[in-house]
């Protein structure tokens, strides 16, 4: 019997590679629920998915380029940037989506995601943020909370985290959101308010790592998102310097930057490109 007989078709079977389903992610896990939000937020945005990349790192969140029925590239552990803005400079036409967790993107990946913010490469940039290490078994990470533990911080993580979204703000991103996989709809909107919006666009998404996170820090499987749910507080346009993820007081979400300026292309075409004689002008005309 057919899978249209049995009436088991799925809304996002065009854009999923089902050969490869079931996927690897936990019982529990998040990141199923941010690439459904991401991949229905690409059909609903309009854009032309035959002209649509999907890049992604190493990592669990770092798979899900090898799930979707797109152009998709795999690629080495915190570079997923690099290839995408390579990808974006060499074909400025296509929409290039980069969907990657908080470890590959901002510690081995930091660097390139902050000079693609500052360059302003139109990237539409997806971080899953599962606070640890997820896939290589649970070490801490640059988004660990504070007093967490982890297999590398037994004890406790005596570091301070990043605060992802004033990151952004900082090194220049043009568009700049934060929601839990809990606010499924708001998290769709935003990411396709990102895939459309011109220049770098980061969208953060809070997601549960039960297995190596919460089973280390005596977390119950539905802890994490209780706490989405009692402590989220929505605030639009809130400054992006108080937006540390505290989980015993408050969780600030919402879409927190959203303005213009030139592209990275715009940028080197207005300041590098040599200017045209009047002859070429009327042939370009």
């Amino acid at each position: 019997m057919s899978k249209s007989a049995k009436g088991s078709h799925h809304p996002l079977d065009d854009l999923l590679r089902t050969d490869r389903i079931p996927h690897i992610w936990c019982p529990g896990c998040g990141i199923g629920t941010a690439f459904s939000a991401c991949l229905m937020a690409m059909k609903a945005s309009g854009i032309d998915l035959e002209r649509t990349a999907m890049v992604s790192g190493i990592g669990c969140s770092g798979r899900g380029a090898g799930y979707v029925k797109l152009d998709s590239y795999h690629t080495t552990h915190g570079r997923a940037i690099p290839f995408a803005t390579g990808m974006k400079l060499a074909r400025p036409e296509l929409n290039v989506v980069v969907f990657s967790g908080d470890g590959d993107l901002f510690a081995i990946g930091g660097n390139h995601f902050i000079h693609a913010a500052r360059r302003n490469v139109d990237l539409t940039v997806v971080c899953v943020n599962n606070l640890n290490y997820g896939m290589t078994g649970g070490q801490v990470a640059a988004t660990t909370p504070s007093g967490s533990k982890t297999t590398t911080t037994p004890v406790g993580n005596p570091e301070a985290p990043f605060n992802l979204p004033l990151l952004a703000f900082a090194s220049g991103a043009t568009y700049v959101s934060r929601w839990t996989i809990l606010h499924s709809r708001e998290l769709t909107e935003s990411i396709e308010e990102g895939l459309v919006k011109k220049g770098f666009s980061f969208i953060e998404v809070l997601a549960p790592c039960p297995v190596n996170y919460g089973r280390r820090n005596r977390q119950r499987p539905m802890d994490t998102l209780r706490a989405y749910q009692e402590k989220s507080i929505i605030m639009n346009d809130a400054d992006p310097t108080r937006l540390q993820i505290d989980f015993d007081r408050a969780i600030i979400l919402g879409k927190f930057v959203d303005t213009e300026r030139p592209t990275c292309v715009e940028s080197y075409d207005r300041t590098c490109r040599p200017p045209m004689e009047p002859a070429d002008e009327e042939k370009a005309a």
